[in-house]
């Protein structure tokens, strides 16, 4: 990082707040870095994470959540603004700008953030529709597995699924060493029929890819495809206009192809169900640390919200489509679906 940029690193003074202004709360709890020597040298190298400014950094973040959002309702520790920090390499600005858009997504769709926690979501977590699996890859990121063919969409809407994905993720972006090596989605579409894909719309998928990219403080630095029948051409179609080019550039399609997967993916860290080594895929270990983790999850998730909060609004969502508008983009994807077959 140049001379120029580590200047820019300076923390906005707390005293600069004007008379009118809320004063900051009591300092929180401080941080102890949990990270590796080995993972410590990655942060530095990937992320422009100086331990030596680590605090720095988080009080300068904290500083303008004061001075900008002073009544914006949100966690102001160290661990947590340090999620932010990492995600955006350490550009206060940028990570300022992703913990707004991660309370306004929260605040948007309360069909997915009210009440999120394991036990509103038993039924999805026992269908085996996603878990993590035991083993990290190659550069230490956990791989969460999506299995769009166990869900039945008679017994629950596809926003439970949504919910289960970001159950996860929370959890997921707890640890310090995800935080920084990132995770890695394995999504196993064998099986997935027209009437399934067709659930999954342009609304839904930019509500879902809108918070993925610009409202949770996470590293997507894979998605691998399986198994995928013709009709993933169509929900492809759907996703892709909405994914930023770095993104779109780190989707790879497999097919039936195991011995592609394997060149990304070693065979030893994967179920035997993928061609692996590691045995058969269990979904029990996953849920018990979901499970375990109720209350973290009814303090985050299950508190009422400030009415101050609403000054946050809809300004930092992804633009969405109207009831009508949405209506006809339904009938243009099953078209579009329908066209795959």
């Amino acid at each position: 990082m140049s001379e120029e940029s580590d200047s820019l690193r300076t923390s906005p003074s707390a005293a600069s707040l004007s008379e009118n202004e809320l004063p900051p709360p009591p300092a929180p709890p401080g941080y102890v870095c949990s990270l590796t020597e080995e993972l410590v040298t990655k942060a530095r190298e990937e992320l422009q994470e100086k331990p030596e400014w680590r605090l720095r950094d988080v009080q300068a973040l904290r500083d303008m959540v004061w001075k900008e959002y002073p009544t914006l309702s949100t966690s102001l520790d160290d661990a947590f603004l340090l999620r932010f920090l990492r995600a955006r390499k350490f550009d206060y600005d940028r990570a300022l700008q992703l913990l707004v858009n991660y309370h306004s997504c929260r605040r948007s769709w309360p069909e997915v953030f009210n009440n999120l926690k394991p036990s509103a979501l038993k039924d999805v977590l026992a269908s085996g529709f996603l878990t993590v699996l035991p083993h990290t890859d190659p550069r230490g990121c956990h791989i969460l597995c999506i299995r769009p063919d166990r869900w039945i969409p008679s017994n629950y809407p596809i926003t439970e699924n949504i919910r289960a994905i970001y159950l996860t993720l929370e959890k997921l972006i707890q640890a310090e060493e995800t935080q920084v090596n990132g995770i890695v989605i394995l999504a196993d579409y064998k099986g997935v029929s027209l009437s399934k894909a067709s659930h999954f719309g342009p609304f839904i998928a930019k509500k879902v890819i809108g918070i993925l990219q610009d409202g949770f403080p996470i590293r997507i630095k894979a998605v691998h495809v399986v198994n995928e029948p013709r009709i993933f051409k169509g929900i492809f179609a759907i996703i892709k206009p909405f994914l930023k080019e770095k993104i779109a550039n780190r989707f790879f399609l497999h097919g039936s192809d195991l011995s592609s997967l394997h060149t990304n993916l070693p065979g030893s860290i994967l179920p035997k169900e993928y061609g692996g080594t590691a045995g058969e895929l269990d979904i029990t270990a996953w849920n018990e640390v979901l499970l375990a983790s109720e209350e973290d999850f009814v303090r985050e998730f299950c508190q009422p919200v400030r009415a101050c909060d609403s000054i946050l609004g809809e300004a930092q969502l992804p633009e969405g489509l109207t009831d009508a508008q949405c209506d006809d983009s339904m009938r243009a994807v099953k078209a579009q679906l329908y066209s795959c077959y």
